[in-house]
């Protein structure tokens, strides 16, 4: 489009409309302006439609709005639900645990305490055997003596 077939356009807009703010102008054959409320602001005839057409999706919005905050109200409801019995799902796994490990730990307590005494059981043996060894060496080395004395 060139800057001539702009200006004829300008034919067409309606005699009572406003000029254009000063800050409009024309860039590469683009209608730019700073205000970006100026077009709704200048047409009144516009702008009440526009407000009447507001109110009334305003008031479906709203309810929209109503909807949706419900719905979303409803999820989050549901959400902490499911979140509380998550959690207590997983307290009861943990004090499931928890009581697993302690009935654990009590027979390996119970196991350890059979097994120290067994220990004691056989080192005491040990130590007899041992002093009976001892002894019954200490008899070899008299017989011993006694065949050698009894050949002399």
């Amino acid at each position: 489009m060139q800057h001539n077939e702009i200006t004829e356009l300008q034919y067409l807009i309606p005699p009572n409309t406003p000029q254009f703010p000063p800050t409009f102008h024309l860039n590469n054959h683009q209608c730019i302006t700073t205000d970006p409320l100026h077009n709704f602001q200048n047409y009144p005839q516009i702008q009440s439609s526009f407000s009447s057409n507001n109110s009334s999706t305003s008031e479906e919005a709203d309810e929209l709005n109503d909807e949706m905050g419900l719905i979303f109200n409803e999820r989050k409801q549901r959400r902490m639900i499911s979140n509380r019995e998550s959690a207590r799902r997983s307290r009861m796994r943990k004090q499931k645990q928890l009581d697993e490990l302690c009935s654990q730990l009590h027979l390996l307590r119970t196991e350890n305490l059979q097994l120290i005494d067994k220990l004691n059981i056989f080192s005491e043996r040990h130590d007899e055997a041992l002093q009976e060894n001892a002894q019954l060496r200490d008899e070899v080395k008299e017989l011993r003596q006694m065949i050698t004395d009894l050949k002399i």
